[in-house]
């Protein structure tokens, strides 16, 4: 019997652009659309400018491409660079299951891996599916959270599969690369607890750094220490603290994981999208908002976004962006206060505000068993806004726009894309980078694509 690691590299070797449906190249292509202009989008952030700064240091006989600064450097650190840009904003796509997380985020990898392959938009393209097959697939499988592991654990082999799928590594360098990219890299779930720190942003692109430098040995023959799953200190027992099979992957009547992937309306974690959405549709039925004038907000949801999103007494309290991004309670009272969320209200500005604060803090949160059952296909979320004078205002989302069950518009996830583009590049090169990226299967050498996001 083949072993995980085994079945994993012989899928991703076999797996070809030919075999692709159109459909699943198209949700590629939104996929990484998305994904760019995320990593513009934070590309002036501080996590990034270190990022880039760090990448300058180094200059490599087989140079890859920064987004934004054009810079060349090493394959590892402009996956790195690359990826603290994508994940910045907490505003590209992701994935629900058993244990959740972002999938784009290995796309850091399959930019930095095709470029160095020297090939272009085709291999892209079947690297990234390959990369979202193995992360929700991973996820599908067990939970790491509720046993002190960060989903980046998984990030790290999905960024392998689409790296070396990105070099054209054999079976079994890709076998190897995995072995290489697991055992080391083994994420603390105090990433994502407590104060959250800049690490949260770059925790993924670490592991995708982590997994080009992986597929890199590999490609040389080193090898990496197996069965790295189901060996006696391997995988199963050291993180998951028990065995399982995974599902089959994508191909041969199998639907491929991209189809239930989600690309977000907002800038903030994933389990508070319908929340935030219901805040904003409660709102619109309230006469013109007095903050002031709001009693309390009640939100009923599933159990995981209360853990994730409001689990602890700093999601009432942010001292950083990136604590006040995951928190439910902030990203409601900025929604009914400003009738929008917008990245520039996870500034110190806005998370610190004493009238937002006070708002945040008569918020009230609760587990609904009815979205605890829907979940993970849906994200339910009831909202009650109740005023001072007594009335109450409320809305529910299953589904919030950009979920696969109630997907975004090619129009919207461009326009999403300009948002976060024209800020920093001409309208006129954010048309020629869309238009690149929408053919992407014709591009010949993918660093095209990625200098022509140059600031």
């Amino acid at each position: 019997m083949p072993t995980i690691a085994q079945q994993m590299s012989s899928w991703s070797v076999a797996l070809h652009y030919s075999q692709l449906p159109d459909a699943i190249v198209h949700l590629a292509k939104r996929m990484i659309i998305d994904t760019i202009g995320c990593a513009l989008g934070g590309y002036a952030s501080e996590p990034s400018q270190i990022a880039q700064a760090l990448a300058a240091t180094v200059t490599s006989t087989q140079p890859c491409t920064v987004i934004g600064s054009g810079q060349a450097t090493s394959p590892d650190l402009a996956t790195f660079a690359n990826g603290v840009m994508i994940r910045y904003l907490d505003y590209n796509d992701g994935y629900t299951s058993l244990e959740s997380g972002h999938p784009s985020d290995s796309i850091a990898a399959v930019l930095a891996a095709t470029e160095l392959a020297g090939l272009g938009g085709r291999r892209a393209i079947t690297a990234t599916v390959a990369a979202y097959e193995a992360f929700c697939r991973l996820g599908d499988a067990a939970t790491l959270r509720y046993r002190g592991y960060d989903h980046v654990t998984n990030g790290c082999v999905a960024s392998v599969l689409g790296a070396a799928r990105s070099l054209g590594l054999s079976e079994e360098q890709t076998h190897q690369a995995l072995n290489l990219g697991i055992a080391p890299n083994i994420a603390l779930g105090q990433t994502r607890g407590g104060v959250l720190s800049h690490w949260k942003g770059c925790a993924y692109a670490n592991a995708s750094r982590n997994a080009v430098f992986a597929t890199m040995l590999a490609q040389r023959g080193l090898t990496g220490p197996e069965p790295i799953f189901e060996g006696e200190h391997g995988f199963f027992r050291a993180v998951t603290q028990e065995p399982y099979q995974l599902e089959p992957f994508g191909g041969a009547g199998v639907p491929y994981k991209i189809t239930e992937c989600s690309i977000k309306r907002f800038p903030l974690g994933q389990y508070s999208q319908t929340v935030v959405q219901a805040a904003l549709e409660a709102r619109e039925k309230m006469p013109p908002v007095v903050v002031e004038d709001i009693a309390e907000v009640n939100i009923r949801t599933l159990q995981k976004a209360i853990d994730i999103m409001a689990g602890d007494a700093e999601k009432w309290n942010p001292q950083s962006r990136e604590t006040a991004d995951h928190s439910m309670p902030y990203t409601t009272a900025v929604a009914l206060t400003y009738g929008q969320v917008h990245q520039d209200h996870f500034d110190q500005e806005y998370y610190r505000s004493p009238q937002l604060l006070a708002l945040t803090n008569r918020v009230k949160v609760e587990v609904s068993e009815e979205a605890n059952r829907r979940a993970p296909e849906a994200m339910l979320c009831d909202v009650e806004v109740v005023t001072r004078d007594g009335q109450r205002y409320t809305a529910t989302v299953p589904y919030h726009k950009g979920h696969y069950q109630n997907p975004m518009t090619d129009a919207e996830v461009e326009a999403k894309f300009r948002s976060l583009a024209e800020p920093l590049i001409p309208a006129a090169q954010t048309d020629a980078l869309l238009e690149k990226l929408w053919r992407l299967e014709e591009v010949a050498d993918i660093g095209e694509v990625v200098r022509l996001t140059g600031v």
